[in-house]
């Protein structure tokens, strides 16, 4: 689809905006010439490995078109893991060259003290390959990519690595998934079926998966604006005929009075079916939750109604999409295959099958969550995994709720459920609330409730176990007799 992009910007309506108040689609279409040609000058060739630390937008994606178009591999590097683990995962990845923008290379070089304070930390991107830079050059910058003018290079027809994407891992150790050129197209083949954007109607989503296919079906995007009042300013004003928000960016946007149109999708992190309501109370046609990993996306698609509508334990993720095939391994680990499944991880064999760490079940052709294997809980004699319980605490006033558990001291633990209230909910009403289905829990009952924020972690904004139960641990020490 990248490919049919790339010829879908100049025939159709070149004029026609293609970022929302960036750039129309022919001067994406230039700007991704440019930057073909001054690639391919720079050496690079077929296969080899271009880092990009760029913020998301226009230019980010006209990267992304100018490397496919060469056949490089892209290792996109995210500025929030930290310097260490930066150098690990660029040392695993070898680019040949690293494209950057100025504000990727200060938060790696004279403005490295406000970035740490904003959680973002970059390695000196030099020390490990050359850097260019792109966009507005700064004091201090690397030299720019120049945008060269001329016929870019022949376009590359065959399949190779795409993208490398990387994941958990340790820093010694790092993990990337890697993309091939066919299963990016898979991919955001996948999405626009599912979407099947109109031309000339906007849509609102920050991620490749989201802006490629609306483009190429000549929709205009629109990147989501980072403050929620400015989204819901943003939403009203554009009316967009599908949106594609994370839940934390859909609960900001909610609690800031926005309004939505068309179809609205959610993913990255757990969807509840109280959030998809909210979402079609708030004026949209209708909502879905989308079940994706790094290693597919999309796989499984649920909509509001039919989440809300499911009664049983766990977290109904919906239908698998047309070509995904669900099995279940011993274990009770969910194993998913796909067109659009990523290849291997970088430096391992091929995958048949993506282990989605997900203990899982499939029921009448829909795929059931159950939690993270990992993240299984010892409570006494019996195992008890968070995910098949934590649907049923988001009840109306509840924006969020997992269940950790805390070492009890003598090897066992205790299970917590830490819920955040919705603005503006009381907490004697949200208590109520919670009553019913904490006593339908059975012997999964949580020792104790904490009322209070879900910490976040990553760019996705995923909940932090982790940090959720070393709260738990420290709000229990602190009330314990």
């Amino acid at each position: 689809m990248l490919d049919e992009l790339a010829a879908a910007l100049r025939r159709q309506d070149s004029d026609r905006p293609a970022v929302i108040g960036k750039l129309t689609r022919g001067e994406l279409a230039d700007l991704a010439d440019r930057y073909a040609v001054a690639l391919h000058h720079s050496g690079l060739s077929t296969g080899d490995t271009l880092g990009i630390a760029v913020r998301p937008g226009p230019r980010a994606l006209a990267v992304m078109l100018a490397a496919h178009r060469l056949g490089l591999r892209v290792a996109v590097l995210d500025p929030t893991a930290g310097p260490d683990v930066l150098v690990g995962r660029l040392r695993l990845a070898a680019p040949r060259l690293v494209v950057a923008d100025a504000a990727a290379q200060a938060a790696a070089g004279w403005a490295a003290p406000v970035a740490r304070r904003a959680g973002l930390a970059l390695p000196s991107l030099r020390a490990i390959a050359p850097v260019v830079t792109v966009g507005r050059r700064l004091p201090g910058c690397a030299p720019a990519l120049a945008g060269r003018d001329g016929a870019p290079p022949p376009a590359f027809d065959g399949d190779g690595d795409a993208l490398v994407i990387f994941t958990s891992g340790t820093t010694s150790r790092p993990r990337a998934v890697v993309h091939t050129r066919a299963s990016v197209a898979a991919g955001t083949r996948a999405v626009a079926d599912l979407v099947r954007p109109a031309p000339g109607v906007p849509v609102v989503g920050g991620t490749l998966f989201v802006l490629v296919p609306a483009l190429a079906c000549g929709a205009p995007v629109a990147q989501p604006a980072r403050s929620p009042r400015r989204l819901a300013r943003q939403l009203a004003a554009i009316r967009p005929q599908a949106t594609y928000l994370t839940p934390p960016q859909l609960r900001a946007a909610l609690s800031a009075g926005a309004r939505f149109t068309g179809s609205v999708y959610s993913g990255s992190a757990p969807v509840s079916a109280t959030l998809l309501g909210r979402v079609v109370a708030a004026g949209a046609d209708d909502a879905y939750g989308v079940y994706a990993l790094t290693e597919i996306f999309p796989a499984a698609v649920v909509s509001a109604a039919e989440k809300t509508a499911y009664t049983g334990t766990g977290d109904l993720v919906g239908a698998p999409l047309p070509g995904v095939r669900a099995s279940v391994d011993r274990a009770g680990v969910l194993r998913l295959s796909a067109p659009q499944a990523a290849d291997r991880y970088l430096g391992e064999p091929s995958l048949s099958t993506v282990d989605t760490g997900d203990v899982g079940h499939v029921i009448d052709g829909r795929v059931v969550l159950g939690g993270r294997a990992k993240d299984m809980i010892l409570r006494g004699a019996e195992n008890i995994y968070p995910g098949l319980y934590e649907p049923a605490l988001h009840v109306p006033g509840v924006d969020l709720a997992l269940l950790v558990g805390v070492p009890a001291g003598d090897g066992d633990e205790r299970l917590v459920a830490v819920v955040q209230p919705r603005a503006g909910a009381s907490a004697r009403a949200v208590r109520a609330a919670l009553d019913t289905p904490l006593r339908r829990m059975g012997s999964a009952r949580p020792d104790a409730v904490l009322l209070a924020d879900v910490p976040l972690t990553g760019r996705s904004r995923k909940p932090d176990r982790a940090a959720a139960a070393a709260f738990a641990t420290r709000y229990l020490a602190q009330v314990a007799p």
